[in-house]
């Protein structure tokens, strides 16, 4: 086929795009803004941003007021990346618009507009102001008139660079003038405003001017305000001076801000409303004693006339003026990188909103796009038919109003191929079940489009009823038969070549389940397998899945319940026709290869393969529908079962009690869950505060059969707090307990349990005391508990009764002179409460408080018996058993040094005369007097007696302890102890003596230094030796170790003796002196 030169010069274009996938035309990732510099600011630079994306990577230039920047000429404009930078920003040169141009070899695309202008307040002209004079009780108006500053940017923003507020200085600075409903300053004009001046309001009156930009601030001269001397102005009509434009814009979204303000005496009234009566949305609110009405986020429905009406006693006056709804263009569609063919037409819709409507205008390559009959824009839309690959480039659509302008960019790719199926290959394998449909796809890349062509192996298809090409170039079979499986090749040309692509259909039984899950019913506890079993072409790999009440099982996640089981797949015939097989290329018949056994091709091939889901354990929560899903790369089947779990009935619901008494409570609830067992009985059960746990309670009737469900709970107690519950039982067993009723209070009663233990005895002179044990709360049965105590001297027949209020008092306490000691009284104890009195305890006898002894010891004596010893004796006190009974004695002491009220104090019980007193110091003298003691109390002190410690033993130990022995004999020998002026005289010495291998110790005395010990020894011996005096022993020798004797003779000493030697055995001991044993 011959090429025309356009197509030559096509060819020729889409060599040098081979790497066309990764080439892209720049996007702006970043665009300027609009920005404000303050004149004088110390920062000597300002940066523009503008960032774009592309491959190749963009280049950027810059335009101001549609002028080049040439920053290699111009040295205060300096590039970084595709920031623009001005260095010593001038207001005279750099004010404007500035544009960023991003540029690769797909072209160019141009930012928004960015306005840059300078900020700056200058000082108000410094001359004197005329001084203002008014009369009291007329309306002033201070002028500000501010200075130059920066002023307005121009269209089509409409918005001030610099806003300026306004204050005014009262006299001298920075006492501020306070607006209120007499005074206000205008945030538009700057003027002072005062609606009625008074006395307090003369002196000099300041303008401050403060810039928001650079918060620079200004003052001006002073405007002295004075009263004229001819009277008092009277009163007339408000005069409004502060009022809103006729008409004034309003962007969308902005916040409106409507002055107003009015002289007048009396002071006027402010009020605002709408022209049509609207009432105001909540949004709008009223500032500075309503002389500002405050609009925010405004609306198109905040539009419209409005009215500000000033008022006194005098009249009114009204100031109307009309909100004008705009806004700046909003996208509402955007144009999109668009890849067309060359030839092929292009409609490319750009729309937005906006008030006024937007008008368009569309840049290729930042600059106008020249229209022509091609080429054409209607309502946005930008339309270009015959498309050739000049036309690629970027493109931008402008939607403007006199408020504003946006820019959507995109890039247009017009592409020539030939037909290439690369990046959109055909399928090598399409598998599909006999009697379907299946569609062929054929979509080469390929520009301009390319016409296709099919052929089976070598023959080229045909359409007819079930063979059908698409408009797409696929092919369409219905109704597929074993027949149309084979290899299909789809050819694609256009003027710039061809190419083909083969899919291998392979056409295959349908799926089949033999054995499908059923119906179920079974306990919680018990485990089932739910079988699914499945027929299907032996090409096909098959999945089972099995699916929960609509969610996939999780085999992992639900180990310990669920189990996939299957059998092994069992291949019955394979089934290829003959005449398929005939006609088959070698990949087909390869595939029919692979299944062993296979002679000749047969009709029907079938395996059988399983998916069994096996379920452990049921429990209630795996009721419900089970779905055995079998998937091929073909078809798919299902089939469902229920699966029904019996177990233990669910908790009864909303038990409540419906009546009480004071020992019954009729209770209702409603049936729960039955687990799809009917329910064969409930029970009730019980918890108050004393009860330990719940406690299956009485009922009427006493068998509560499943289908009712009102009982009475009978044997409560009354005036205790209860708390019920029910439990619901079926063949399978005990279910959970409700939740538990309210709780609810038995009435009162009468109590019915009087007080056990009920006994008594002791106390002081002339009482009668009486115990008893407490009755339980819960047996109280009522409010106002108390007992009843009842006692009677015994033989009389009149009984005395008092009251004891409180319920957990275990005693009473009868006092009364006429009580004789230790007479027998008897006693009972009954109980009542609101609802009246209960029985009373049996009779039981309590004697009365004994007598305290009256008569003291006698015959008191002490001596000491050591250093730290004194033994006091007395003769006992005459006593009688109807006095009571005798305790014991009572034994106080104190030494000589300290005072009888501190003293310490030692008893001994029943009939003893004698005591030891232990822990004294020595040699220091002790005073001592004992008493007689009973329950009733302590009697009279005896005469005190006196008596000293004895001195203290010696604290030198009997030193240079010497031994000798012989096979029967030790003979021992040690220095004299001589005691020192505070110790006391020794009187003798002790050996202490044991076998090494025994802990009982034998005691030697003697008043000698030395001693003769019969020992025939067999074993090691421990000796010590002690001085005794009448303090007691003294220090003890160091131990002596007696060796086992194995020569005829041994000696030795205390300095001598260091090795401990074991023995085993018992040695008699044969004394020369009397011994006595420990």
């Amino acid at each position: 086929m011959m090429l025309s030169w356009k197509q030559l010069i096509l060819l020729s274009f889409i060599g040098c795009l081979a790497g066309e996938l990764l080439l892209q035309g720049p996007v702006f990732i970043k665009e300027p803004s609009n920005s404000i510099f303050p004149v004088g600011s110390e920062d000597k630079k300002i940066t523009l941003n503008c960032e774009a994306r592309g491959n190749p990577s963009p280049r950027y230039r810059w335009q101001l007021n549609g002028s080049d920047i040439d920053t290699s000429v111009d040295h205060r404009y300096r590039l970084n990346g595709g920031n623009l930078i001005v260095i010593n920003p001038n207001r005279n040169w750099d004010t404007g618009s500035y544009q960023c141009f991003a540029t690769n070899s797909l072209g160019t695309i141009v930012s928004r507009e960015a306005k840059l202008q300078f900020a700056y307040l200058e000082n108000f002209k410094t001359r004197m102001r005329s001084p203002v004079s008014v009369r009291e009780g007329q309306g002033v108006v201070l002028l500000c008139g501010p200075p130059l500053h920066s002023g307005v940017i121009p269209e089509p923003w409409k918005e001030k660079i610099q806003k300026l507020s306004y204050a005014w200085v009262f006299n001298e600075y920075p006492s501020f003038v306070e607006e209120d409903s007499r005074r206000f300053v205008s945030q538009e004009t700057g003027h002072l405003y005062i609606a009625k001046v008074e006395p307090s309001d003369v002196g000099n009156y300041t303008c401050v001017v403060t810039s928001t930009v650079t918060n620079a601030r200004v003052l001006g001269s002073p405007t002295p305000l004075v009263l004229r001397a001819d009277g008092v102005m009277g009163e007339y009509e408000p005069k409004i001076e502060v009022q809103f434009p006729e008409t004034l814009p309003a962007a969308k979204g902005s916040t409106v801000k409507l002055e107003c303000f009015a002289l007048g005496n009396p002071v006027p009234q402010i009020n605002w409303k709408r022209s049509d009566g609207m009432p105001f949305p909540n949004k709008i609110k009223l500032r500075k004693f309503s002389a500002v009405l405050e609009i925010p986020n405004f609306q198109q429905e905040d539009a419209g006339s409005y009215e500000c009406i000033a008022e006194n006693s005098r009249g009114k006056n009204v100031a109307r003026g009309r909100l004008t709804y705009y806004a700046k263009p909003h996208w509402v569609h955007l144009i999109k990188d668009v890849e067309i063919a060359v030839e092929d037409n292009l409609y490319w819709e750009c729309r937005a909103t906006g008030k006024p409507k937007p008008s368009y205008r569309w840049l290729k390559n930042g600059e106008a796009l020249v229209l022509e009959e091609r080429i054409q824009i209607e309502n946005g839309a930008l339309t270009i038919s015959n498309l050739n690959v000049s036309d690629s480039g970027m493109f931008q659509c402008i939607a403007e109003n006199k408020h504003g302008l946006i820019y959507s960019s995109a890039e247009l790719k017009v592409v020539a191929s030939a037909p290439d199926f690369s990046r959109n290959p055909m399928k090598k394998l399409v598998q599909v079940q006999v009697g379907s449909l299946v569609n062929l796809d054929c979509k080469p890349r390929a520009s301009p489009r390319a016409l296709s062509f099919w052929t089976k192996g070598d023959m080229m298809v045909q359409e007819h009823a079930r063979i059908s090409f698409l408009n797409d170039g696929g092919l369409k079979i219905m109704n597929v038969t074993k027949a149309d499986g084979g290899i299909y090749t789809c050819t694609a040309e256009n003027q710039f070549g061809k190419a083909n692509g083969t899919t291998h259909l392979v056409v295959t039984e349908p799926t089949r389940i033999i054995l499908a899950p059923s119906n179920m019913d079974v306990s919680v506890g018990e485990s089932v397998i739910l079988p699914c079993q499945v027929q299907h072409d032996p090409l096909l790999d098959i999945m089972f899945t099995w699916y929960f009440n609509g969610a996939l099982t999780d085999f992992k996640k639900d180990g310990s319940h669920f189990e996939k089981v299957g059998g092994v797949p069992q291949t019955k015939q394979i089934c290829i026709s003959m005449v398929r097989c005939e006609q088959s290329t070698g990949e087909w018949f390869s595939v029919a290869q692979k299944f062993r056994g296979a002679s000749v091709c047969s009709m029907n091939p079938r395996q059988s393969s399983s998916g069994d889901l096996m379920i452990r354990n049921i429990q209630l929560k795996h009721s419900g529908k089970y779905v055995c899903m079998v998937q091929s790369g073909v078809d798919s089947v299902s089939s469902a079962a229920e699966l029904i779990v019996r177990g233990s009935p669910g908790p009864p619901e909303n038990v409540k009690v419906d009546e009480i008494t004071d020992t019954t409570a009729q209770l209702s609830w409603k049936e729960g869950a039955d687990n799809h067992s009917p329910v064969i009985s409930y029970a009730i059960q019980a918890r108050t505060p004393f009860s330990v746990g719940w406690q299956t309670v009485t009922t009427v009737p006493e068998a509560i059969d499943g289908m009712t469900h009102t009982a009475t709970v009978v044997e409560l107690n009354p005036w205790v707090e209860y708390e019920f519950r029910v439990v619901a039982s079926n063949k399978i067993g005990g279910g959970e307990p409700s939740l538990p009723s309210e709780k609810v209070r038995t009435e009162e009663a009468v109590p019915e349990v009087p007080p056990s233990e009920v006994s008594g005895g002791g106390g002081s002179r002339s009482e009668l005391v009486i115990t008893w044990d407490p009755v339980p709360e819960e047996l109280q049965n009522g409010g106002g508990f108390g007992y009843v105590v009842a006692f009677r001297p015994l033989g009389v027949t009149t009984w005395i009764q008092t009251v004891v209020t409180s319920p957990d008092s275990p005693r009473y306490v009868f006092r009364n002179e006429s009580i004789m000691p230790f007479s027998p009284y008897e006693v009972k104890v009954g109980v009542y409460n609101n609802k009246g009195e209960g029985p009373f305890s049996p009779v039981t006898t309590v004697f009365s408080a004994e007598e305290e002894p009256t008569v003291a010891p006698s015959q008191i004596s002490a001596h000491s018996l050591s250093s730290s010893e004194i033994e006091v004796s007395w003769n006992t006190i005459p006593w009688k058993l109807s006095n009571g009974h005798l305790l014991g004695y009572e034994v106080r002491y104190w030494n000589n040094g300290g005072e009888e009220e501190s003293s310490s104090k030692v008893k001994v019980a029943g009939n003893q005369t004698s005591a030891t007193l232990r822990g004294l110091k020595s040699n220091l003298e002790y005073y001592t007097a004992v008493r007689a003691y009973n329950s009733a109390g302590t009697g009279p002190f005896s005469a005190t007696v006196n008596v000293t410690t004895k001195k203290t033993p010696p604290s030198q130990p009997p030193g240079n302890v010497v031994w000798n022995t012989t096979d029967t004999k030790v003979l021992l020998n040690w220095e004299q102890v001589k005691a020192m002026e505070n110790e006391s005289e020794v009187t003798g010495y002790k050996v202490f003596y044991r076998t090494s291998s025994q802990n009982n110790v034998q005691v030697l005395n003697t008043n000698k230094t030395s001693a003769e010990l019969l020992l025939p020894i067999k074993e090691d011996y421990i000796i010590e030796v002690k001085a005794t005096t009448d303090g007691g022993d003294g220090t003890s020798s160091e131990q002596i170790r007696i060796p086992r004797i194995t020569s005829m003779d041994a000696r030795g000493s205390t300095s001598a003796i260091s090795n401990v030697h074991p023995m085993s055995g018992y040695i008699s001991i044969v004394l020369f002196f009397i011994v006595n044993t420990l």
